[in-house]
Formats: C-alpha cells, structure tokens, sequence
C-alpha cells in the first residue's frame, strides 16, 4: 500500500504543466491606448515564460465588445488572451441594450494587471485653466465644449459623464477608436477637454501642448502634485480608476489559467516592468483570479449606475 501511494504521488510530481503548442494571441479590443501598451510589455516576456510566439492583435470596435466577443467565443484551448478594462468588462452591461456575450460566465478571469486615476485634460488653446473654469464656461455657453473618449463605453466616457452629471453642465461626447486618435484631436484643438490615463498624456503635458486640470483619483499624482483632485476641486467622493487586466475563454480548464496567472505575476512584479508600469503611473495590482472575478462583480453596479444616472448610452 506505501509503495502504491508513493507511485501515485510520484507520478502526479511528474505530470508536466500545461504549455501552449502553438502561438497565443492577446487581443487588445481598442488601438493606440495604455492597454495597447501593457499588452505589448507582457507579450515578449511571456513568450520567454511559454516557449510559443505571443502576439499582440488589436481588434476594436463596439467599446470593446468586437474583440472581447472574439475571446468569449474562442476555444478554450488557452491559445486565446484577452486584455480587458472597465468597458467590455463592466461598464458596456448597462451601456449598450444587447451584450453579445456575457462578461461573467463567457470569459475567464486571470489577474487584475494594473489601475490607475486619470487626467482631466484640456487643449491650451481653451483657455481653461481650472475645473472651475471648465465648469463656469460650459455653463455659459453649453456648446462651446466638446470631449473625447478612448472608446463609447470606456472609463474616460462614463468618468466625463460623471462630471457632467455633478457640475450640472452639458459638454458633447466624441468618441474615437482608441486613445491614439482621441489625444491626436484635443491637441490639434478639434475637441477641448477629456480624461485620460497619464501614460496617454503625460508627455504632451511636459511640453505645453495639453493643459492638466485634475486627477480623478483620492489623491494628487506623485509627478504632478499641482494638479488638484477633483475632489479637492469641490466635487465630494469623486473617484473613477481606470484597470486593465488579462482574461480568456469562459471554460479553459484550471491548470491553463494556473499557468498563465503564476507566469503574468512574475511579469508584473519583475523590476524591469513594475518600473515601467509605475513610471506610467499605474498602480500594479497581480490579482489572482478569484479577487479579478470579485473587481468585476463589483465594477458592474458601480458603473451601472453613474450610466442609469446620466442616460448615457451606446452611441
């Protein structure tokens, strides 16, 4: 009996972990964004963990939903990874009428990678130098100012709506297909304010072609402890984070899961890319997949209601 106990035990030391057999495709449902970004860090890096080709492949459209839906109806083989945020995971159940999966049961959790506030952010020519000012000229003239979003169905959407909903003024929606073109059109003057994580930002900030107006967190960023809170700015309990994390097909078995959670940690709590990350201003977070699973139960209601709120919708 020890020698058949030991044989078993033996013999479960020796399964091998499940590896991939062929190349694996993260696919970033927006283009041009801080997902775009954190996809691109992690790919080479868990190429080198798996021993396949990762691939970065951006599938926008619909908020999100067009390449989540691609996920969600892949084969659960673990040959297919999606990087997923507050859109296509939480805030598009409410935003849209008609869900084309279901973010819950169809994709699987794997680790909440990273969050983040965002920048209120205007084009200089505005004139804005405050929220303050945002507030008092849109109340004015409610069509002078228009906003861009990353995405319909994105945090910088839904966090604008937000504003616009407790400062009681009207600012027009513009949405775009991923940050790149959105940060490409407040700079040149087509749109005059919008929120965006710093990593969109940042840089243009540096060299005066976006103005800073507020963070949408608790508190102010380390690298810009000028720029206010909206809180700070009058605006009680105002907080919108951003996050991104990674997922796959609802019903990949446990172990490939396993596999890619204990290899994305490593990746995210190595130096190399933690300082990168933070450089960004993104908070690493490394969940496991019961605590991702927790965050999106939990992000559903608190966007779906700032969206019932507003009325907003998919335009």
């Amino acid at each position: 009996m020890v020698f058949l106990v030991a044989a078993a035990t033996a013999s479960q030391a020796q399964t091998p972990e499940w590896a991939p057999t062929k190349p694996v495709r993260i696919i970033v449902p927006i283009v041009g964004s801080t997902n775009d970004v954190l996809a691109r860090l992690l790919a080479p890096k868990l190429s080198e963990a798996l021993g396949q080709p990762v691939l970065v492949d951006n599938k926008p459209g619909a908020g999100g939903n067009l390449g989540a839906d691609m996920v969600a109806k892949a084969t659960p083989d673990g040959h297919t990874l999606l990087i997923g945020y507050n859109g296509p995971m939480a805030i598009n159940v409410s935003l849209f009428d008609k869900m084309p999966y279901d973010p819950i049961k169809d994709l699987a959790p794997i680790t909440l990678a990273v969050k983040s506030p965002q920048y209120l952010v205007a084009h200089p020519g505005s004139g804005l130098q405050s929220v303050q000012d945002l507030v008092s000229q849109a109340r004015a003239n409610p069509a002078k100012f228009s906003y861009g979003s990353v995405a319909v169905g994105s945090a910088s959407h839904l966090t604008m709506e937000m504003l616009k909903m407790a400062a009681g003024v009207q600012i027009t929606h513009v949405p775009y297909k991923g940050a790149g073109p959105a940060v490409t059109d407040l700079i040149a003057g087509n749109i005059q304010v919008a929120f965006f994580v710093p990593g969109n930002v940042q840089q243009f900030a540096k060299d005066g072609r976006l103005k800073l107006l507020a963070v949408s967190g608790t508190k102010r960023f380390k690298s810009t402890p000028q720029v206010p809170t909206l809180i700070e700015a009058g605006f009680k309990d105002f907080e919108a984070t951003s996050w991104i994390g990674l997922l796959t097909t609802g019903g990949t078995p446990k172990p490939i899961i396993e596999r890619y959670h204990r290899e994305l940690v490593k990746i995210l709590q190595s130096p190399e890319i933690r300082q990168k990350l933070e450089e960004m201003e993104f908070e690493v977070i490394a969940s496991n997949p019961d605590q991702f699973a927790a965050w999106i139960a939990t992000e559903i209601p608190r966007w779906g209601k700032v969206i019932k709120a507003t009325g907003a919708k998919a335009d």
